[in-house]
């Protein structure tokens, strides 16, 4: 037989004395070539596209920054940013409400199981069937709002159809299943606290809110850093809830950015591409702060414990 070529030989050494070094990267590489080709590539399109006039078919034309200018002299988009901001805000209400749930779903009590899986199944339905039942509940013909308001002596009322309640109502029936994801978050941080770090803090007599801020918080905060950056984005991006359940309206006063974003860039009446780029760009900068700022303090934190 003959011996392999000095080549083969040193390349086989090189594997066998980096293989530890080199095998995460390889494992890594598939994920991170789609990332890179289906999610960095279309961002960095998106600031392209932004900076032109084009219909989506024909010839593109140069305008530079105008597209923004106009923007900052569009009524619809500051209506959009509005009910972003509400979005956010309001949409963080599911972090506390998904920790009480999993707190309480966390206890030794009778039919637990069936109480978890009511509070669970929020989590695996569609957003566009959660917008349909709510838009059912809401209809002031026929939903159930209605007549329930009306056994305390309240109502009518038309949530979808006034624009000073339409993005409250849409927000409530949102937050239903954002409440259950991160109840599940919370469940599983739960699972992973410290029993003696518990009973240490029993025996020296805290208990109640105590011991939920000063042992059970500081543990959960990973589950926390996920649930607001979760939260936050799908804040940010709401877009299915308002398709289904009112199409921006009325009178465009539910509009969010991305349904905003997807109006004048798809829509029948649209076809501004270059716009709706821009839009997009405004967006994920937003996103871009909140995420980068969430970052930085749980990495002081981690520096400073």
């Amino acid at each position: 037989m003959t011996a392999p070529p000095v080549r083969e030989m040193r390349a086989r050494g090189f594997w066998r004395a980096n293989q530890l070094a080199l095998a995460p990267f390889l494992f890594l590489a598939p994920g991170a070539i789609f990332f890179a080709i289906y999610v960095v590539a279309p961002i960095f399109q998106s600031f392209n596209i932004s900076l032109y006039q084009w219909d989506g078919l024909g010839e593109a034309r140069f305008i530079g920054l105008r597209n923004y200018e106009e923007l900052f002299d569009d009524p619809a988009f500051y209506t959009s940013l509005t009910n972003n901001v509400l979005w956010l805000v309001l949409y963080l209400l599911a972090i506390p409400g998904g920790l009480f749930i999993a707190l309480f779903l966390n206890q030794k009590v009778r039919f637990i199981r069936l109480y978890k899986s009511l509070f669970f199944f929020p989590f695996v339905i569609s957003q566009v069937v959660v917008g349909l039942v709510f838009a059912w509940f809401y209809n002031p013909s026929i939903g159930l709002l209605n007549p329930i308001l009306s056994l305390f002596g309240l109502g009518p009322v038309n949530i979808l159809g006034d624009p000073d309640t339409v993005t409250f109502g849409i927000i409530l029936a949102g937050l239903w299943p954002q409440t259950a994801y991160c109840m599940i978050l919370y469940l599983t941080g739960l699972n992973a606290v410290d029993p003696e770090q518990v009973e240490a803090a029993r025996l020296d007599g805290a208990k109640g809110w105590r011991m939920l801020w000063y042992v059970i918080l500081p543990q959960l905060r990973p589950a926390t850093f996920i649930a607001l950056v979760v939260t936050v984005i799908g804040a940010l991006r709401s877009f299915d809830m308002v398709s289904v359940m009112t199409n921006g309206g009325p009178f465009g006063s539910s509009r969010v950015l991305a349904y905003y974003m997807f109006e004048v860039a798809l829509s029948e009446f649209g076809f501004r591409m270059g716009y709706g780029a821009a839009i997009a760009v405004v967006l994920f900068l937003i996103m871009m702060v909140y995420v980068a700022a969430f970052l930085a303090k749980m990495h002081r934190d981690e520096r400073a414990s």
